[in-house]
């Protein structure tokens, strides 16, 4: 084997290990986040049976994330267009 070929063995051992850590910490990720996608279809099944409008519910918790600005601007062209339509 050629000297360049032998140095860069243990780099591609640790490429080889640093790869396979990632990999690791990704699939325990994606299962954390399938529990908690459960978790919410939870409490969203929960409020639901406690009377609640999923919908409505699911429409705020999208809003909230928005920026304050941001949502007023939704809001007012959702407000124009709901003018044009006649429905307010």
């Amino acid at each position: 084997m050629s000297e360049i070929g032998h140095n860069s063995e243990p780099v591609a051992a640790f490429a080889k290990e640093q790869l396979k850590s990632i990999i690791d910490r990704i699939e325990r990720l994606e299962e954390d986040k399938a529990a908690i996608a459960s978790d919410i279809k939870d409490v969203y099944a929960e409020s639901k049976s406690n009377g609640f409008d999923v919908k409505a519910l699911r429409t705020i918790v999208r809003m909230r994330k928005q920026d304050a600005g941001e949502r007023e601007q939704q809001e007012m062209v959702l407000d124009t267009y709901l003018q044009a339509m006649g429905m307010v």
